[in-house]
């Protein structure tokens, strides 16, 4: 009895369990798919740089004697041909001082001159003579300057000035550093990128840098030009990018990382999670979308680029093509599916996963 009992028993959970099973595996597996598109598609390389002033020197004396008047101070901005520190005795100094007061009345006479001739006011031949005159006080301040010349130390570009390192008082010599000159209004930054990428980089490209100083903050320039030359040791090369910098916020010496972007091209592009990987091959499944059931393809594809969670495809599928991109981990080839959501360009995969 208890034998005959066990039996009735077994074939009871036999009947329960059996059926439930065999109907799972033919049910049909929930997928979310993509149609497969075309991408605006750009390689990113990555660099650290330097940043260099457009133009940089260190001012010095040619001469030795002793400094009389400076004309600067800390971080001042001056202009080219500009006297930036005298060493010149009183009456040289006088006649200099002379020299710059004429040209600077010359130039208000003629402005003023102007504005009256807008207005009838004045002559022709009375602005004539006052432009003569400015042009001769001009003159005459570039005699003064000729004669002083190794006792006017002047500024040979437009820029910033560094730190004063000298005071009224002091015996310089030839060689001893007054201060520095930058010309900041652009920078260069130089870069050293593997040789590998020679064939990707080229002037113009777009440039963005950043610098830990300035968190969060890009800097966007162009890529001007190219060592001709590639460092033996490193088997890299220099390339050097021009920056704006009107707010004067980035310094000379100031390290930056750096992406070069290159131009964007069309190519086909898929997300990244509906890459199958088995060892070095790269797989995906896509769906026959026009047969019923709907059946999925395992097919092998081949990788190009990567850029934020997209993958570019270079083989293996075609434009309008219905692709798995999530729940493919459960497919085997030839699995029948359906789908459960379409996902759209852009479209994140959490937010599909709560609708």
């Amino acid at each position: 009895m208890k034998f005959h009992a066990l039996i009735r028993l077994f074939l009871s959970l036999l009947v329960m369990l059996v059926p439930p099973a065999f109907a799972q595996q033919k049910r049909p597996t929930p997928v979310f798919v993509q149609q497969v598109d075309v991408q605006t598609m750009s390689e990113t390389i990555e660099a650290l740089g330097t940043l260099r002033a457009n133009e940089a020197t260190v001012i010095s004396s040619s001469v030795t004697e002793t400094i009389t008047v400076i004309h600067f101070d800390d971080n001042q901005h001056v202009s080219a041909g500009e006297v930036l520190v005298e060493m010149t005795s009183e009456e040289e100094h006088a006649q200099l001082e002379q020299a710059k007061s004429a040209l600077d009345e010359a130039q208000r006479q003629y402005a003023r001159l102007q504005t009256l001739q807008k207005d009838r006011l004045t002559t022709e031949s009375e602005l004539d003579q006052q432009k003569a005159a400015l042009e001769s006080a001009a003159a005459q301040l570039r005699g003064v300057q000729s004669r002083l010349q190794d006792r006017l130390i002047l500024a040979p570009f437009d820029g910033v000035v560094g730190l004063r390192n000298i005071s009224v008082g002091a015996l310089v010599r030839p060689g001893d550093v007054i201060t520095t000159l930058d010309d900041i209004r652009v920078m260069k930054l130089d870069m050293t990128v593997p040789s590998v990428h020679l064939d990707k980089i080229q002037t113009g490209m777009e440039v963005v840098a950043k610098a830990s100083a300035y968190k969060g903050t890009e800097f966007r320039g162009t890529l001007a030009s190219i060592g001709s030359r590639v460092d033996p040791v490193t088997r890299s090369v220099t390339a050097r990018a021009l920056i704006p910098n009107a707010d004067a916020l980035l310094r000379p010496g100031l390290l930056m990382t750096v992406q070069l972007k290159e131009q964007g091209r069309d190519a086909i592009a898929i997300a990244e999670e509906a890459i199958i990987q088995v060892g070095r091959t790269s797989f995906v499944y896509v769906v026959d979308s026009g047969a019923e059931p709907k059946l999925v393809e395992k097919r092998q594809v081949q990788l190009g680029l990567r850029q934020q969670g997209l993958v570019e495809i270079t083989s293996g599928l075609q434009q309008g093509e219905l692709l798995v991109v999530h729940g493919g981990m459960k497919l085997r080839p030839g699995s029948e599916v359906t789908i459960s959501a379409t996902r759209k360009q852009g479209e994140r995969l959490p937010d599909l996963l709560t609708q």
